[in-house]
């Protein structure tokens, strides 16, 4: 039976200077003996000693003439120390973070395998802080509240009580891995303007089919989309955003995500990188309430609502009355007939309970 033994990690740092005084007491030599011979002041070689002042190259170079072994050796223990000193300071750092943990979606965030699940005891938390800083990039949670936490004041929300910041930081960075992963062309209008109407024929596919095209089609006009698990409390349902001046985002997170607010909710922000600047994040969760849209969250409806029913065949909606009469129309104007049916229940034509069967939850 084979034994596994734990990495050695003591929970003490030995300087160079210990190896030094060893030497001294071998060849029972003074500070001063040694100081001289260095050509040195005594208080140098305490210093030195005591790994309060560095061994560097010329110091390593005498200690070889004047000691033995190599400058390599002594170089590369002054190395080890000085490492061993900021892994110490790093753990006293990490312990003195804990108290971020209590702001971040940690359990969430290891139900979806970005970090190792364990217990959220004390002993645990700074190697949890350590894993959650890397995840998000940031060197500490005062660079998180500058860049995330600070992202917020370009939230374009479509309802006041979205109120997790914490929680949105973690699924937009969730999308901003992903999207990291995927190079893309520089973003032109026309070629996302022409992707987004070859889009608007895949609807009638089953996911496995139109993900992977939309995808592409997205990719090759410079707009990245991702589709990223909600995460609670972040209630958000779809994000567009630019990551530089060159490439756009949209993240979907299939929160509640039937077939027809799937598209719409996919067009909607197509609509934002059409129509909007490049300098907001404009965060959207379905059961917003119009009252709260602002006039860009409403602009992107209407566009999403004409684009995929064009004006045109409003005055046919309120004939729709039958199965058989949306299944007609669908194929007609070339949409999947969940779609009619969203928006037919949304303009109040037919009772919300009805025709839901064309409605499919979507898993990708």
């Amino acid at each position: 039976m084979i034994k596994t033994t734990r990495p050695f990690t003591p929970d003490w740092v030995s300087p160079p200077g210990d190896t030094i005084a060893d030497f001294l007491e071998e060849r029972d030599w003074t500070q001063v003996q040694l100081a001289e011979r260095l050509g040195y002041t005594t208080k140098h070689i305490s210093q030195l000693i005591n790994g309060k002042a560095p061994i560097n190259e010329e110091t390593a170079m005498k200690l070889e003439r004047v000691l033995g072994s190599t400058a390599a050796f002594w170089l590369n223990r002054e190395a080890q120390y000085r490492a061993a000193l900021a892994r110490k300071e790093e753990e006293n750092r990490l312990k003195g973070w804990t108290s971020w943990l209590d702001q971040l979606p940690v359990k969430e965030l290891m139900n979806q395998g970005v970090i190792p699940k364990c217990h959220l005891i004390a002993k645990n938390k700074p190697s949890l802080v350590k894993k959650l800083l890397h995840f998000f990039g940031v060197a500490s949670p005062d660079e998180w509240r500058s860049y995330y936490a600070g992202m917020e004041v370009y939230f374009r929300r479509t309802r006041d009580e979205q109120s997790d910041v914490a929680a949105i930081s973690a699924w937009l960075r969730l999308g901003e891995i992903e999207a990291e992963k995927l190079d893309c062309p520089k973003y032109s209008k026309p070629k996302f303007e022409k992707a987004v109407q070859e889009i608007r024929t895949l609807t009638v596919l089953p996911p496995e089919e139109f993900e992977p095209k939309m995808q592409q089609l997205c990719r090759e006009a410079g707009v990245v989309l991702v589709l990223v698990p909600a995460i609670k409390r972040a209630h958000v349902s779809g994000v567009a955003r630019w990551l530089n001046p060159h490439k756009a985002l949209i993240q979907l997170s299939l929160y509640g995500k039937t077939n027809d607010r799937f598209w719409f909710n996919f067009f909607h922000e197509a609509a934002h990188i059409l129509l909007h600047d490049k300098e907001n994040i404009f965060l959207d969760e379905w059961d917003s309430g119009e009252s709260l849209a602002s006039e860009a969250e409403r602009e992107a409806d209407q566009w999403a609502r004409e684009f995929l029913i064009p004006p045109q065949y409003d005055g046919e909606l309120a004939q729709l009355k039958s199965k058989a009469d949306v299944v007609d129309f669908a194929e007609r104007i070339g949409i999947h007939p969940a779609i009619v049916v969203g928006r037919l229940q949304h303009d109040c034509i037919i009772p919300i309970s009805w025709m839901n069967r064309f409605k499919e939850s979507f898993c990708f």
